[in-house]
């Protein structure tokens, strides 16, 4: 491609409003792509965490000793923060001296219900940036390539005659907008399902965790007072 029409000199003589255009495109494009391999990632690493803590805790470990471990980390996150939350509640409850176990179950399911959702609220962090740029970046772009055009067509009228060269590099610069907005918006679209439908699966992960380990701690409570 020749230096007269290349990408870079069509950017240069475009007006200034379409420059403008291309430049938020391109900025929506670079914010995305860095938010796309954060997320990755951190959903990759919340995966592995989950199933990690899992294995520990169907081995048969002792819940106040795995308590004991997870609750000594630097940073609790995930899972962990699930069951940190679920089994502190717990232990309160129990420590209040309440002989409903169903009470005692309850209270530590919100506890966890709470933790959940802060969980989830992590996990979906940039994802409605991603969904904003994959919807509104087409529209910027045709914005951009409708000006452009304008443009091209009322300085196409202040001549006698007109020729394609003339027309041309007008709407070429016009059509770049559109382009640097689907090369925005499709990455988005693409990462925000992607990534929406592994956080749904981490959070129905967490919902059958909860269930799970609410049901241990109800049949251990139902144990207790009938010892007593």
């Amino acid at each position: 491609m020749s230096a007269e029409i290349s990408i870079f000199h069509l950017f240069l003589e475009a007006s200034i409003l379409v420059q403008f255009v291309m430049l938020v495109l391109l900025t929506f494009s670079i914010v995305c792509w860095a938010m796309i391999f954060q997320r990755r990632k951190i959903l990759r690493t919340a995966a592995a965490e989950l199933k990690a803590f899992e294995d520990k805790f169907w081995s048969g470990a002792d819940l106040s000793k795995l308590y004991s471990e997870t609750s000594a980390k630097s940073q609790i996150q995930g899972i962990e923060s699930l069951f940190i939350a679920g089994f502190k509640e717990f232990a309160r409850l129990r420590k209040s001296h309440i002989d409903n176990p169903q009470i005692i179950v309850d209270g530590t399911h919100r506890a966890m219900r709470v933790a959940l959702s802060r969980e989830v609220d992590s996990l979906e962090t940039h994802l409605p940036f991603m969904a904003t740029v994959g919807s509104i970046s087409p529209y910027i772009g045709l914005f951009g390539t409708v000006w452009g055009i304008m443009n091209s067509f009322i300085a196409l009228g202040a001549v006698k005659q007109a020729t394609l060269a003339m027309v041309a590099p007008g709407i070429a610069e016009a059509l770049i907008a559109t382009a640097m907005g689907l090369f925005a918006a499709i990455p988005a679209v693409i990462a925000f399902n992607r990534f929406s439908h592994k956080v749904e699966k981490l959070e129905n992960s967490y919902g059958n965790f909860m269930d799970e380990f609410s049901s241990i701690l109800q049949r251990q409570s139902a144990a207790e007072q009938s010892t007593k």
